[in-house]
């Protein structure tokens, strides 16, 4: 469900007593001290938690209005990039809020991309067993999709994400003016995250994405706008129905068996997450035509919107064993099976639980005879 008020988008996540709000509005970085008046009692301690990169930008900004609302404010600055989403980041987050003594009523606010939010989701579930977390997202990625949901981990070098827990943030504070900071690279990674919802259930946003690509790479606001509104919406509706991805959560994984294996075989040093996931977007698409799930053009249509956003089309060229065993620690997959979200077509995903490994054999010579 959504509200409107000039500029502003509100999205409710109806998860009962879990429920929250994604506030969506141009500008509202200033006025995150006022939010957090409103969603607790009184003003008391907190910690901001970001990194080296996002903190000179945004920190001052986000400390002034925070400490003009009353609140007392501590910080924990990490190393940016994939390759730090280890149990050693996570242990100087937990440092941290020692050392500040949070208590289990006193918030932690992720400000960053989709690791930083990750990071500090986790961390927040398990401090003191749970302690109340706000998600303020600063990439195109964090802002359309990782932010909302709850789903919280950290890396390990035989899986993406195979450490965590879903635990859901109190608030998601969005405001689309912090993307004109972000290097072209990343706006165009987070950009393969939002075509992703076109390609599971919405075939005429993935149509709108390719004829308004440009703008959005340009960060027009009105195209940008849009963009995270529907991303949003759409995510908002999926953990509404399915909060522990039991069942339809897991379509919004497309690309992602395949794209965090070849970030966890390329030991997260070569690839945005973003990128990755549009690689292995390309793989189930291709995998979806060879295996008569869908129409003969699906992956053309697909790689035409990458090219239209520059986003890479070459796949890497590793062992089958390689990628088979990558995938086995796929966090979908059911004992020793590995399950993959294929397409019908253009908006139509559905999870595939039969796939045997010569069609992986078939898929992966096909890039590379």
């Amino acid at each position: 469900m959504a509200e409107s008020q000039a500029n502003t988008q509100i999205y409710r996540v109806d998860l009962g007593p879990r429920s929250y709000d994604i506030h969506i509005e141009a500008g509202c970085l200033k006025r995150i001290g006022q939010a957090l008046t409103g969603l607790f009692s009184r003003p008391a301690r907190c910690m901001v938690i970001s990194n080296v990169t996002v903190a000179p930008l945004y920190m001052a900004t986000v400390r002034q209005s925070l400490e003009q609302a009353g609140w007392l404010v501590s910080e924990c600055i990490l190393p940016d990039g994939e390759r730090y989403k280890t149990m050693e980041s996570f242990s100087l987050i937990m440092d941290a809020l020692m050392e500040a003594r949070l208590s289990r009523n006193e918030p932690v606010i992720a400000l960053g991309g989709g690791v930083v939010g990750d990071m500090t989701g986790f961390a927040a579930s398990c401090y003191r067993r749970g302690i109340p977390f706000i998600q303020i997202p600063t990439t195109v990625l964090a802002q359309v999709d990782s932010s909302v949901g709850g789903k919280t981990a950290i890396n390990h070098p035989h899986g993406k994400n195979m450490i965590g827990a879903f635990y859901q943030p109190k608030l998601v504070w969005v405001d689309p003016e912090v993307l004109h900071s972000l290097a072209a690279r990343e706006i165009r990674a987070g950009i393969a995250e939002a075509i992703k919802y076109g390609l599971i259930r919405d075939a005429a946003f993935f149509d709108w994405m390719g004829a308004n690509m440009q703008a959005a790479l340009d960060l027009d606001a009105d195209v940008i706008a849009t963009m995270i509104h529907t991303c949003c919406r759409h995510k908002a509706e999926v953990v509404t129905q399915d909060e522990t991805e039991q069942g339809m959560r897991a379509l919004l994984n497309l690309g992602h068996t395949f794209g965090h294996a070849i970030e966890s075989m390329t030991r997260y040093t070569t690839y945005l997450h973003g990128e990755a996931v549009a690689l292995g977007t390309l793989l189930a698409a291709r995998l979806s035509e060879q295996t008569g799930h869908a129409p003969a053009g699906t992956e053309s249509a697909i790689a035409a919107c990458y090219q239209q956003a520059g986003l890479s089309l070459n796949i890497p060229d590793f062992d089958v064993a390689l990628w088979l065993n990558a995938m086995g620690h796929d966090k979908k997959n059911i004992g020793a099976h590995i399950r993959y979200i294929l397409l019908r077509g253009i908006g139509d995903a559905f999870i595939a639980e039969d796939i045997q490994p010569d069609a992986i054999n078939r898929l992966i010579a096909s890039y590379h005879a």
